[in-house]
């Protein structure tokens, strides 16, 4: 094993998991699931006949986002303890 691959892929994986944990994968849907909720209570109170198919769409988006940030965090995992390079 070459010690500056090591360092380099051990930095790598440190910036990933920085980077998954704060980063794009999941600033958007933090910043989202917070304003989804409200706009959906202010659809159902316009409209509540509609309350089913905005519940829906409502359960539907935030599991999507979920999925968003536990995909970042997995790909940080993987490359932290599945290293292609050692």
């Amino acid at each position: 094993m070459n010690p500056l691959i090591v360092a380099a892929s051990v930095i790598a994986d440190g910036l990933a998991v920085g980077l998954a944990s704060i980063g794009l994968a999941s600033i958007g849907p933090r910043a989202r699931q917070g304003t989804i909720p409200s706009q959906a209570i202010e659809g159902i109170a316009r409209q509540p006949e509609a309350v089913g198919k905005i519940r829906y769409t409502l359960l539907l988006s935030l599991a999507f986002m979920k999925a968003l940030t536990i995909y970042g965090l997995v790909v940080a995992l993987a490359l932290l303890f599945a290293n292609p390079f050692i």
